[in-house]
């Protein structure tokens, strides 16, 4: 602990901020973890960060502000150089001729004054502000510049040696830079949270996206000219043929950025401009994901606990593309996966690698599909199998044999809705006996933006908000409502992660005979709500008056919902 640490405890414990035995916890947790004074005070909930850093501007007599980037005059951000606000961490906020004040978050910061009162050569006055604030600051009046280059090769992102090999005997030096180039892409992405980058040739530019918390956000563009090297570039890492461009292309790039374990999933594509790349990142940090974290009420968490203990039995999840099926699957084997039970997945392909599972991926190049897969790894005497995607019928029927012989199988489907799995099983030929038998539940899922923490204010829906939710916009009305309001935490976006929506479709015995009669998916859906099923924008609504997401939200991700 620094003296520092000593001097802001005792100004805290002196203004009666905080309790002796507060600064006793304090001063344990920073021996225990290595973190500052002011992080542990704000962890716990004793303080927020106005509160002390406005202490602290008092007692050094300076200024405590909040800063906003577009707020600030043009020409006084021309005064620190993109260098020196990045290395310091500061923002200009004001200036005359001879002087210039800045932003920063610590005000016993003295090297950092002095340093810019030489390099500027004009006298420095420093306020304090939010830390996110002046981080947010910087970023926006300093973004990355695709352009500008660094000097020496990233030290966030480490490629795999394999990759790095074979671009080394493909690179020149003058290649360098765009080496350094896409690693900053790549690294930026994962800054943000984004689960996609999009690199997408236009006729007159070169357009970079991410797409964070599910939807896109275009990013400051390279020139055009380089768009034909940072694609070659990617190709190489991923183990594309550079010289095919005609066709469309899979790869890999394994990588580590900021000490984090990545792979990424590259798709190419061919287009009028050039090829289109999308590389998809795949964080091994989300394995740790337990079933509260994906949003679960806690009725609908107890079920699907219960469902997921079952010996024996098939169950599926549903939901179109990018719903989150695949999180929801690892997150369901995670909680399994214990010494007594033998785990076997079959995938398209294996998208993280759990430890101790058994994880086979599909090579449709010699012969080995999802049935052929599933077909063997049941001579393995396993209890649980997990299978990517039921796509056929020969892939149905084996699961639902497997089911029958006293294995409990995991898979999911492209439906709309829960009870739309039956449907679509039976659309694919599997018999009614076969389903009715083995089908233990199904459940449809929907992703949504969970409102930001840090900025949620509550606020009046208007009367088209709860129009459109029909008859459950009574129960809306009669509750708090929250949105974000845009904050640096968020990048002004108002959300911040997402959690999911959940219609949990139990099979008992009257929906069994109603599979054997080929019942349709109305009536199973009309016996499904009578044993208590939620819907999904039901359990939208329910997690808007919890404060976790927003109506739009909600609104957007079930428009198809009847309900």
């Amino acid at each position: 602990m620094t003296s520092n640490d000593d001097y802001v405890l005792q100004l805290l414990q002196e203004q009666g901020y905080v309790s002796p035995e507060q600064v006793t916890a304090v001063m344990n947790s920073l021996k225990q973890e290595g973190e500052t004074t002011l992080d542990i005070l704000l962890q716990t909930g004793a303080l927020t960060e106005d509160i002390v850093l406005g202490m602290i501007a008092t007692q050094f007599g300076m200024q405590y502000v909040h800063v906003n980037a577009d707020a600030i005059d043009p020409s006084v951000k021309d005064i620190i150089t993109k260098d020196l606000a990045r290395k310091y961490g500061v923002v200009p906020v004001y200036a005359t001729e001879t002087s210039v004040t800045v932003a920063l978050s610590d005000p016993m910061a003295y090297d950092t004054v002095d340093s810019l009162h030489y390099v500027l050569n004009r006298d420095v006055d420093a306020v304090i502000a939010p830390r996110l604030e002046v981080k947010a600051a910087v970023d926006k009046l300093y973004p990355a510049d695709f352009e500008n280059i660094f000097d020496k090769d990233d030290p966030n992102v480490d490629v795999s040696e394999k990759t790095k090999a074979e671009v080394s005997s493909d690179a020149k030096d003058s290649d360098a830079p765009i080496i350094r180039l896409v690693s900053l892409i790549i690294t930026e992405a994962v800054k943000m949270r984004a689960s996609d980058i999009h690199l997408e040739p236009m006729e007159r530019t070169f357009r970079v996206r991410y797409r964070v918390d599910g939807a896109l956000r275009e990013m400051d563009s390279p020139n055009k000219r380089l768009q034909a090297a940072i694609l070659s570039r990617v190709k190489i890492m991923s183990n594309m043929k550079i010289s095919e461009k005609r066709i469309p292309q899979d790869g890999r790039i394994q990588i580590k950025v900021q000490g984090r374990d990545l792979d990424l999933r590259v798709s190419s594509v061919p287009t009028n401009h050039g090829e289109s790349i999308v590389m998809r990142i795949l964080d091994k940090t989300n394995l740790s994901l337990g079933l509260p974290q994906l949003g679960f009420l806690s009725d609908d968490q107890n079920k699907f606990e219960r469902l997921i203990t079952l010996p024996d039995g098939v169950l599926l999840v549903t939901g179109p593309t990018g719903s989150g099926k695949t999180t929801t699957l690892y997150a369901c084997l995670g909680q399994i996966n214990l010494p007594d039970r033998k785990i076997i997945t079959v995938e398209d392909p294996v998208e993280y690698v759990m430890s101790g599972i058994n994880q086979v991926g599909v090579n449709r190049d010699v012969g080995l599909d999802f049935s052929t897969a599933l077909r063997s790894i049941l001579r393995q005497a396993p209890n649980i199998v997990m299978i990517g995607e039921i796509r056929d019928h020969e892939t149905a029927d084996i699961a639902m044999e497997a089911a029958l012989t006293g294995h409990l199988v995991f898979s999911t489907l492209h439906t709309n809705d829960a009870p739309s799995a039956v449907t679509r099983l039976l659309d694919i030929g599997v018999k009614p006996f076969l389903v009715a038998s083995a089908l233990r539940a199904a459940m449809a899922q929907r992703l949504v933006r969970a409102i930001c923490t840090h900025c949620k204010a509550e606020y009046t829906p208007t009367d088209r908000e709860i129009k459109m939710l029909g008859v459950l916009g009574k129960t809306v009305s009669a509750s708090k409502m929250y949105k974000g309001t845009g904050c640096p935490s968020c990048s002004n976006a108002g959300y911040k992660g997402r959690k999911g929506l959940f219609e949990i479709f139990l099979v008992d015995d009257t929906i069994q005979r109603l599979i054997f009669d080929h019942a349709p998916a109305t009536s199973l859906r009309a016996r499904a709500r009578e044993m208590g099923m939620r819907t999904l924008r039901e359990d939208g609504v329910l997690k808007i008056a919890s404060g976790m997401t927003s109506l739009e939200e909600v609104l957007r991700a079930t428009m198809g919902d009847a309900d």
